[in-house]
């Protein structure tokens, strides 16, 4: 086992895909866990919870925290519960990284709050930025905290921009898979199940996630994401399909040198280099990269007419303001409805984009304004879906 310096970090989000990859890395590291939290798996966060001794869990649903309370009672671990409580794992003196790995916009004030105490982030969850970049970019600048990106297109981009200067950076390529349903047309598309959506070809990941990989709206997600992550403005990022997922994206710099990051497609390497960051480790059962078994690699332009969320995301990023966090919104509430069966695959994208199209979302970029307009992009869903 590879070991590191002391490093102590709380984990948010710790049952689901991101969380339980990370603990990998933690385990393969001997990285002790001070704080993990969950929704509602109390049975995976006390197992979790038993096995790191961590100071502090926390379930967000209050109605849990008695059950999860008696199933650790032999150990010193404390319990919590709730949106506050949250935040106070978002915020422990003793962690030095927070990894944000809350799906949807429930992330977004832990993310908040670990920024405000300085803290080094490392985000996967998209939301964040995507609904409050404004907000989380300025939190991290006054606080001093740190933001490292976990998403593996985003760290490719980090990586690569170590290759030249800020100042000389022209634009980035993002990469994506394509999902399950890469060349396949409306048509094709009108009868497609929950089940075929969650095929994602490469990754492993949550429903929710794949299902966004799927209409490639998470994409579009990454690309408001990248915005903030670089400074970046839409027309400097170029979304390539890239079948294999070998190339997870690069820099393109002002001489026209393009810089790529390559790897496998295992997410335990982007989590354990924001962990590491400077330094490199050792990937524990990571098999190494080989072209020649690979063979070939493919690109493509994505099919934007078929695939409405990424150009849905593409115009709330060039309309700014509080339009993210409605697409956001929009598009949490269409794949909770997708997910349940109550919306066909296609409609997701149409309310989307509707939402984006039809919503008015004059104003100052507040908090409580974000959180206004993420609920008016799920309040459009509820009364336009079939």
């Amino acid at each position: 086992m590879t070991q590191l310096p002391e490093k102590h970090i709380a984990v948010l989000g710790s049952t689901g895909s991101i969380g339980r990859q990370t603990l990998e890395v933690c385990r393969s590291l001997g990285i002790r866990p001070v704080a993990l939290t969950a929704h509602s798996n109390t049975e995976l966060l006390a197992a979790q919870a038993r096995e790191f001794l961590p100071r502090l869990v926390v379930v967000t649903e209050e109605s849990l925290a008695s059950s999860l309370k008696i199933a650790l009672a032999d150990t010193p671990v404390e319990v919590a519960s709730g949106p506050q409580a949250l935040e106070e794992a978002a915020t422990l003196p003793d962690a030095d990284t927070v990894v944000g790995a809350i799906v949807g916009v429930a992330g977004l004030a832990p993310v908040l709050a670990a920024a405000k105490a300085g803290k080094t982030i490392a985000l996967a969850n998209k939301e964040p930025l995507v609904s409050a970049g404004a907000l989380v970019t300025a939190a991290v600048k006054e606080h001093g905290a740190r933001l490292l990106p976990v998403d593996s297109e985003h760290s490719a981009i980090f990586q690569c921009l170590h290759a030249g200067e800020t100042r000389d950076v022209a634009g980035v390529l993002l990469t994506a898979s394509g999902g399950p349903f890469f060349g396949k047309s409306r048509e094709e598309l009108a009868s497609v199940t929950v089940a075929d959506a969650l095929k994602h070809p490469n990754w492993v990941m949550g429903a929710k996630i794949t299902v966004d990989s799927a209409t490639l709206m998470n994409k579009g997600l990454e690309l408001i994401e990248a915005m903030w992550l670089f400074d970046l403005t839409p027309d400097q990022i170029e979304i390539v399909v890239h079948r294999q997922s070998i190339v997870h994206s690069g820099v393109v710099f002002a001489d026209g040198s393009l810089v790529a990051q390559m790897g496998l497609p295992d997410m335990r390497s982007a989590i354990q280099y924001a962990l590491t960051y400077p330094r490199r480790y050792p990937v524990e059962g990571m098999s190494k990269l080989s072209l020649t078994q690979i063979g070939s690699l493919s690109f493509a332009t994505p099919d934007r007419s078929t695939f409405a969320c990424l150009a849905a995301c593409e115009a709330a990023a060039r309309k700014g303001g509080l339009y993210p966090a409605a697409v956001n919104g929009a598009n949490e509430g269409a794949v909770a409805l997708f997910l349940e069966g109550k919306l066909p695959f296609l409609q997701i994208g149409e309310l989307v984009q509707g939402a984006v199209e039809a919503l008015r979302l004059p104003g100052e970029v507040t908090l409580a304004a974000l959180l206004e307009a993420d609920a008016a992009g799920r309040e459009y869903v509820r009364q336009f879906h079939k």
